[in-house]
C-alpha cells in the first residue's frame, strides 16, 4: 500500500496525473497474466476484453492523448511500480481475506503502511512545518475520504471477489472523479469522456458474467 501511493505521487511529480493513472491502470493486465501464469484462472476472452475495455476506458477518460503529454522515464518507472504494487496486493489481499477479518488485515495493512511514511517522513518533520489548525482538519478529513474508507471498501470487496474482477471494478475511480467534478465544479465531459465511461462500464459488467463451464462459488469472507 505504502509503494503503490508513494510511487503514485513521484509519477504525477515527474509526469502529470494523466499519464500517472493510465499507467497505473494497467494493473489488471498484470493481475490476469499473473493469475494466467499460476493457472489459477483461464485465459478467457470474456477476461481480455473486459481488461482491454477497462484501460481504453480509462485512457480515454483522463483525455491522455491530448493532455500536457510529458514523459519522464522515472515518472513513468514509479507509475508501473505502482501498478505492480496496487496488483501485488489486489492478488496477495484476497488470499489473506479468504482466512482473516478484513479489518484485521486493513489494520496490520495501515500500520506498515505508516510505519513506512514515518520512517521516510518523519513526526518531527510534519510537526517542522507549522501546519494551521484548518490544514490539520483538511489533512485529517483527506486522509479519511481517501485512504482509509476506500482501502476498507476495496478489502472488504476483495473478499467476495476474485483480484481480476476487483481491480477491473477499481477502475471505476476516474469515472467518479470525472462525474463528481462535472456535478459539483461545473466541469463538462466531453465526448471521448463519456464513452470511457460507457468501456469501464461494460468492462465491469462483462467481467462478472461467469464463463460457460465456470463456477461462481467463492470461499465466503470471514465475518
Amino acid at each position: 500500500m505504502a509503494a503503490s501511493n508513494y510511487c503514485y505521487y513521484v509519477a504525477i511529480q515527474r509526469t502529470n496525473v494523466a499519464i500517472a493513472i493510465i499507467v497505473q491502470y494497467t494493473a489488471p493486465v498484470w493481475v490476469l497474466l499473473y493469475m494466467v501464469a499460476r493457472k489459477l484462472q483461464k485465459l478467457s476472452w470474456q477476461r481480455v476484453v473486459s481488461v482491454l475495455f477497462a484501460i481504453t476506458g480509462t485512457t480515454l477518460l483522463v483525455e491522455i492523448g491530448t493532455s500536457n503529454f510529458h514523459l519522464d522515464m522515472i515518472g513513468v518507472l514509479a507509475a508501473l511500480l505502482a501498478a505492480f504494487a496496487f496488483s501485488f496486493y489486489s492478488i496477495g489481499g484476497h488470499n489473506i481475506l479468504a482466512r482473516h477479518d478484513h479489518w484485521i488485515v486493513l489494520l496490520y495493512t495501515t500500520l506498515s503502511a505508516a510505519s513506512f511514511w514515518m520512517v521516510l517522513n518523519p513526526p518531527w518533520k510534519v510537526l517542522a512545518a507549522h501546519y494551521s489548525p484548518a490544514q490539520w482538519l483538511f489533512m485529517a478529513v483527506f486522509s479519511i475520504v481517501s485512504a482509509l474508507g476506500p482501502y476498507s471498501l476495496y478489502f472488504a470487496g476483495l473478499s467476495h471477489l476474485e483480484p481480476t474482477r476487483a481491480v477491473i471494478v477499481s477502475c471505476l475511480e476516474p469515472v467518479f472523479s470525472i462525474l463528481i467534478a462535472a456535478m459539483v465544479l461545473g466541469e463538462t465531459m466531453k465526448p471521448l469522456q463519456v464513452l470511457g465511461i460507457v468501456f469501464v462500464l461494460f468492462a465491469i459488467i462483462a467481467i462478472q458474467i461467469p464463463s460457460r463451464g465456470e463456477s461462481t462459488v467463492l470461499a465466503e469472507p470471514i465475518e
